[in-house]
């Protein structure tokens, strides 16, 4: 339980600290869309940089969102289980479906990023941002995702042996 409260800790900070992020997407839109109206100017390197602050909110609060549970679920249909039976569905769903899917980003992501950064991309539209950190986020935010499956799994394992799973 020690490694999954370290991991929980690791994303509530994390998943935390991007929610600001949101209000800082917002001043800066709402400052290039003043800017444009005012004075007919106008920033890609601004809109760009919305853009990826977005996907940060998403990419690493992702991590976040499942570990407080804010996740869709077919909730009609789990709250007729046990906690038990509950506890085994997401490790199937976990071991079967998400662990292999962030397998998969992780490994096309890293070439992804990597070759990014070794041609220094950057925006091809004028003013544009240096595109490898944005493709470093995907790595990042599934990276955390991982983790965070693991302490999830590591807490329905201690459901199923009737242990407390406090971890917060």
């Amino acid at each position: 339980m020690a490694i999954s409260r370290s991991i929980d800790h690791l994303n509530t900070m994390l998943g935390r600290a991007v929610g600001w992020l949101i209000l800082l997407t917002t001043l800066v839109s709402a400052y290039n869309a003043t800017v444009r109206k005012i004075f007919d100017i106008s920033s890609n390197g601004l809109l760009e940089i919305q853009w990826y602050f977005f996907g940060a909110v998403f990419l690493v609060g992702a991590a976040y969102t499942l570990q407080q549970n804010a996740h869709v679920r077919i909730d009609v249909l789990s709250n007729r289980f046990s906690e038990s039976t509950r506890a085994w569905i997401d490790i199937a769903g976990h071991v079967l479906f998400t662990l292999p899917l962030i397998g998969f980003v992780l490994v096309s992501g890293w070439d992804f990023a990597y070759q990014s950064f070794q041609i220094n991309e950057y925006s091809a539209d004028p003013g544009g941002l240096i595109r490898w950190p944005a493709k470093a986020l995907i790595v990042l935010g599934f990276a955390l995702l991982g983790l965070q499956v693991c302490s999830e799994i590591i807490k329905k394992i201690a459901v199923i042996k009737g242990h407390s799973t406090t971890c917060q």
